[in-house]
């Protein structure tokens, strides 16, 4: 069976994006991943209206990606913020590849606005693509694709 003649209606790239593929919810993980928790600091800093907020995070929370932990300020009402999970926290890689490719292609000439870099020694962080052997990391050309077993015919 090729490519094209797998079916892709239980295609996992699909169903991510489904999921987390929309633009404001790449940046709400974002903010996320580097400490933003509270509903104002995310619409003060990616800058949505609170109703596509709103609809971003209760769906990102339903997909199990966030989840909300009360707090209450002296003098005010319970609310909640909003935590990145084990699942959230596993698209981390993702979000280093889209920085990664990012700074190499949409940069400005100064250079990227924001560094990650290995707390130990101070290198920058990278995402590479490994295969679970014991290799170097994998150019495009070192890999091929297979149907899996989940894999339906046209």
């Amino acid at each position: 069976m090729t490519w094209l003649e797998t079916s892709t209606e239980n295609c996992t790239v699909q169903r991510t994006l489904d999921l987390i593929g929309e633009k404001w919810s790449l940046l709400v993980l974002r903010d996320a991943m580097n400490g933003v928790r509270r509903f104002d600091d995310f619409r003060r800093h990616v800058g949505l209206s609170e109703a596509v907020l709103a609809d971003r995070l209760r769906k990102l929370v339903a997909t199990g990606v966030l989840e909300t932990v009360p707090y209450r300020e002296a003098g005010h009402r319970t609310r909640h913020e909003y935590r990145l999970t084990g699942k959230g926290w596993e698209l981390w890689p993702v979000m280093i590849a889209l920085k990664q490719w990012g700074d190499r292609y949409t940069a400005d000439a100064e250079g990227p606005p924001l560094e990650v870099l290995h707390r130990d020694c101070g290198a920058p962080v990278e995402a590479v693509v490994v295969c679970t052997g014991d290799h170097e990391p994998l150019t495009p050309r070192q890999a091929c694709t297979r149907p899996g077993s989940a894999a339906h015919t046209l």
